[in-house]
């Protein structure tokens, strides 16, 4: 059976408000660049209110981090599913790291609570927002990368993925969310959601597209890709939940068909795989 992640360390005496030996602590890593861990912490809005200051922002680092946390992911993959093809491997890679599951990651070491924001961002919920917490959570990656190089990644994601990793030895990671999605608000609301293109960054060889979806003219989710389509599916992913919780808060019944997805084939993640230690 795969063990749960080992509970974090708790932070070194005195580093109560010190945000970088927070994250040390958090991570199990001591992060002794101190200039890199602060500079993955700072958000673009924390700079832009302090210009002339000398400030740097986490972007680079994002940029950095996103590459590593690619390769750290793919190295995971390969090793625990031998027998899957180059196919499966890119679905399970992109279900793991796109924005909702970064940012959940994030979320699992409240990262949020540790970012240095602008007032802006931090009156508008700044510190929970999908997209913030996923480029934070990459640049995270980038300094602990070039504080201990690769292995220290690759136990860090190892140690804090656990969870995705078993649900993709279930086979139960990578499903269509657009159609569970569809077949959801169809059966709940006698209507079919809308996908728009709200967005797009980076060069043309690696752009990330934002998408998002509609339902009776509300939007209900909103999730980036590396592709349209995988940003369809992580905004209607993003979607289900927030249904879900407009349904129970309406004291309806809140358990979703569950998302399809097609049987694994011979050799895949799903054949003879059983669950790592």
């Amino acid at each position: 059976m795969t063990e749960p992640p080992a509970p974090p360390p708790p932070p070194a005496p005195g580093a109560a408000d010190d945000p970088v030996a927070i994250l040390s602590g958090r991570l199990g890593i001591a992060l002794g660049d101190r200039g890199t861990a602060l500079l993955a912490l700072t958000h673009r809005s924390f700079v832009n209110e302090r210009r002339g200051e000398g400030q740097g922002d986490n972007e680079r680092l994002e940029f950095l981090g996103d590459a590593v946390v690619d390769l750290a992911v793919s190295h995971l993959l390969v090793d625990r599913f031998p027998a899957a093809s180059e196919g499966e491997l890119s679905k399970l890679r992109a279900a793991m790291v796109d924005e909702h599951g970064l940012a959940e990651l994030a979320r699992s070491i409240d990262l949020g609570g540790l970012l240095r924001l602008g007032r802006g961002e931090e009156q508008t919920g700044g510190r929970d927002k999908p997209s913030l917490l996923a480029d934070a959570m990459e640049a995270v990656v980038a300094a602990v990368y070039l504080e201990a190089g690769l292995p220290a990644v690759l136990s860090l994601l190892a140690r804090h993925l656990q969870p995705v990793l078993a649900r993709a030895d279930e086979g139960a990671l990578h499903r269509d969310f657009k159609t569970a999605f569809q077949e959801l608000a169809q059966g709940r609301r006698r209507a079919s959601p809308r996908y728009r293109v709200v967005g797009e960054r980076g060069p043309e060889h690696a752009k990330i597209f934002e998408v998002e979806v509609e339902l009776l003219g509300a939007p209900l989710g909103r999730a980036t890709g590396r592709s349209k389509k995988d940003a369809e599916q992580a905004a209607a992913r993003v979607a289900i939940e927030a249904l879900r919780r407009e349904l129970a808060a309406g004291g309806e019944e809140t358990s979703p068909p569950a998302p399809a997805g097609p049987p694994a084939s011979p050799g895949g993640p799903l054949a003879g795989q059983g669950q790592r230690d």
